[in-house]
């Protein structure tokens, strides 16, 4: 078949460029992302020219901003609390992170078993599917605060609004990881009459617990982030309430800045820690 032939077949249009030959597919999705991707470019562009600039003045705007990140980060001190205090702190924070990321991870273990479909059946894989996709939608923040009807604001209404969250992360993680293991050792083993539970321990485990590790310390680390957050809109205590009266009700810039320094230092030591535990897993496949 001539070259020609192929490009009408395929509505495609082939053009030679310093003797390579480029081939470009003109189809619907195609057309939609274009589409989509010129619309926020656009979007981007026009819409500051539609803001409303005239209570500000641009100039001093400017001087008090660089004033603020001069006295945040060039001149940190903490004044209200101490050293050790900010260390408690920050401990608390990652209590909270830690307990939502083990606790959604357990959970996640067994939703994620339920909603792989080379597992379960395809109804209750939907159905859990479906779910996930509804509770990952609404932000953590929110589902903070709709337990704290419930629970009050504080750290057992952001816990259990973060675990929330996280399991909907999770199984979707673990599940996808499970539906990449090779069909045909399932099947052999169910050739065998092997029980539902021995695939799991069997097949499901070794396979995949490299993945779930690592899916589970990324979401970890998200939940750390979150967990300051929620410190400060939940009150649920640790480094971002503290973080929040600096800034809020002493407005003091100085502790902001270094309150910041301490929970971007430990951000990087977790990020740090988890390209090990990244490079260990893969050393050991």
């Amino acid at each position: 078949m001539q070259i020609s032939e192929i490009a009408s077949s395929t509505t495609s249009s082939i053009k030679v460029r310093n003797g390579k030959i480029q081939i470009k597919t003109f189809n619907r999705s195609n057309f939609v992302l274009q589409l989509t991707l010129a619309f926020l470019i656009i979007f981007t562009v026009v819409a500051p020219f539609f803001l409303d600039y005239k209570s500000i003045d641009l100039q001093t705007a400017i001087f008090y901003t660089v004033d603020n990140l001069k006295m945040m980060f060039l001149q940190p001190a903490l004044n209200q609390i101490t050293i050790g205090t900010a260390l408690i702190q920050i401990l608390i924070t990652l209590a909270l992170a830690f307990l939502s990321t083990v606790i959604g991870a357990v959970i996640s273990f067994f939703l994620a078993i339920a909603c792989a479909k080379n597992l379960a059946p395809t109804w209750l894989s939907n159905t859990i599917i479906t779910f996930n996709s509804f509770i990952r939608a609404v932000p953590t923040v929110l589902w903070v605060l709709i337990f704290a009807i419930v629970a009050g604001l504080g750290s057992v209404a952001a816990i259990l609004g973060m675990t929330l969250h996280t399991i909907a992360y999770l199984s979707k993680a673990y599940s996808e990881s499970f539906e990449e293991i090779d069909g045909g050792m399932i099947e052999a083993l169910r050739a065998t009459g092997a029980k539902w539970w021995h695939i799991i321990v069997h097949v499901v485990l070794p396979q995949t617990s490299s993945y779930m590790i690592s899916w589970t310390f990324l979401r970890f680390e998200t939940n750390y982030g979150v967990a300051i957050a929620m410190g400060a809109a939940a009150a649920a205590g640790g480094i971002g309430f503290e973080l929040f009266m600096s800034s809020s009700f002493y407005y003091d810039l100085h502790e902001v800045g270094a309150i910041t320094y301490f929970a971007l230092i430990i951000a990087l030591i977790l990020e740090v820690i988890s390209v090990q535990i990244k490079n260990r897993l893969i050393g050991s496949r």
